[in-house]
C-alpha cells in the first residue's frame, strides 16, 4: 500500500464501523480504487467475513466493490443522482451495470420509483421516514442556539444541503419583497460559488448543524420553508426534511415537488411564486390542535424502524425465494 494511504477505522457502536479512506495528494482515481478494492479484500479474510450484504447508495461504488461475492446486494436508490450538477459522466453506465447485480432495488420515493420500475423485477418504493420522537421535540419551547437568538421574527427556516436544487431566485425575491421577514439557512453550500448566493441582511447562512441540533433550531422557527427549484435535480425527490418539519409542528410552505404533493398535500402549503408565497405566509397558518392531529395520522406509520423491518421481510424473502436456504441462514446471522 502506499505510505501516504491510510484508512481510518472508527466503532460507532458494537456492530457499526465507519471506515474514512485517506489518499495522497494528487494520486490518480485508478490507484485510489485499486487501494479501496485491496483494502475491502483485506478486510473480510481479517474479520473472517464471510456471509454479507452489500448495499449501494451510488453506482460510483461499483468501482471498488465489483469484485466481492455477496450473500444479497441491495440498491438504495434515494435520488436520480445523473440529474445533478457535475454527475460524473460513468454513473448511467454503472447504474445500468449495478441493475443487473442487484438483487432488490429500493427507492426514495414513488416517482424514482415509478421512473425505475420497468429496469428490474423486484424494486420497491420507501419514501422518507423519520425519528418522530427526536423532531417532535421541537415542539415544545427550546432557548434558541446563541446563532439564531438574535435574528428578528418571523423566521422562515430551511436546513439542508444548499445546491442547485434550491430555487435561490426565489429566496432572493422574498428577501427582497419583505425584508421584515429573515429567512435561516442552515447547511453546506455546494456546487454553488459564494458570489451566485443571495445576500441581503434578512439571509442569516448558519452553516452545518449536527443532527441532534436540528429540534433546537426549528423549535424557534416560525415556518419551515422547502424553496426547490423544479429541475432535473429535484424532479424525483422525496425530502426527508418533509416530515422531520411536520413532526416538529411547523407549518410547511413547499414548491411543487410531486411526491411532496402527493403524500402531504393535506398538510403543507404550496407556492410556485414569490407572489403566491407571500399570500400564503400572510395568512393565518399557525397550527392547532385539528392539524396538528392530522399530521400525527399521516406521520404515524412512518418511522425508520417500521421502514427498516420492511426492507427486512422483502430482502429476506428474496433470499428465501432464490433456493439458498443456506444463504438465509447466514444473512439472518448476519443481520
Amino acid at each position: 500500500m502506499d505510505s501516504g494511504v491510510y484508512f481510518d477505522i472508527q466503532t460507532q457502536s458494537d456492530n457499526l464501523w465507519v471506515i474514512v479512506p485517506h489518499f495522497t495528494p494528487g494520486m490518480e482515481e485508478r490507484q485510489m480504487h485499486d487501494q479501496q478494492r485491496a483494502f475491502l479484500s483485506r478486510l473480510l479474510v481479517t474479520m473472517n467475513i464471510k456471509a454479507y450484504a452489500t448495499w449501494y447508495y451510488t453506482p460510483m461504488a461499483l468501482m471498488i466493490s465489483d469484485h466481492l461475492s455477496p450473500v444479497i446486494t441491495v440498491y438504495d436508490c434515494m435520488d436520480e443522482l445523473s440529474g445533478f450538477k457535475f454527475a460524473p459522466t460513468m454513473l448511467v453506465d454503472l447504474e445500468k451495470k449495478l441493475l443487473k447485480k442487484a438483487d432488490i432495488v429500493f427507492t426514495g420515493g414513488f416517482s424514482l420509483y415509478e421512473a425505475k420500475k420497468s429496469q428490474h423485477k423486484n424494486i420497491h418504493p420507501f419514501p422518507s421516514s423519520i425519528d418522530f420522537d427526536h423532531f417532535s421535540k421541537a415542539r415544545k419551547p427550546f432557548e434558541d442556539p446563541a446563532d439564531q437568538s438574535s435574528i428578528p421574527h418571523p423566521r422562515f427556516g430551511f436546513y439542508g444541503v444548499i445546491d442547485e436544487r434550491l430555487d435561490l431566485a426565489l429566496i432572493d425575491e422574498l428577501a427582497t419583497r419583505r425584508p421584515d421577514w429573515h429567512f435561516v439557512l442552515i447547511g453546506p453550500v455546494a456546487k454553488i460559488e459564494e458570489k451566485d448566493l443571495p445576500h441581503h441582511e434578512n439571509i442569516h447562512y448558519l452553516g452545518m448543524k449536527p443532527y441532534d441540533a436540528l429540534p433546537t433550531y426549528l423549535a424557534g422557527w416560525d415556518v419551515a420553508i422547502m424553496p426547490f427549484a423544479l429541475n432535473e435535480a429535484t424532479r424525483f425527490i422525496s425530502p426527508t426534511k418533509t416530515p422531520e418539519y411536520l413532526a416538529g409542528g411547523k407549518p410547511v410552505i413547499s414548491t411543487a415537488i410531486v411526491d411532496v404533493i402527493r403524500h402531504y398535500s393535506a398538510v403543507v402549503n404550496f407556492a410556485s411564486t414569490s407572489d403566491e408565497f407571500i399570500s400564503i405566509a400572510e395568512t393565518d397558518i399557525v397550527p392547532n390542535k385539528k392539524w396538528l392531529a392530522e399530521v400525527d395520522k399521516i406521520l404515524s406509520d412512518t418511522s425508520w424502524d417500521r421502514t427498516w423491518e420492511r426492507m427486512q421481510r422483502i430482502i429476506q424473502k428474496t433470499i428465501r425465494y432464490s433456493g439458498s436456504k443456506e444463504n438465509l441462514k447466514s444473512y439472518q446471522e448476519y443481520v
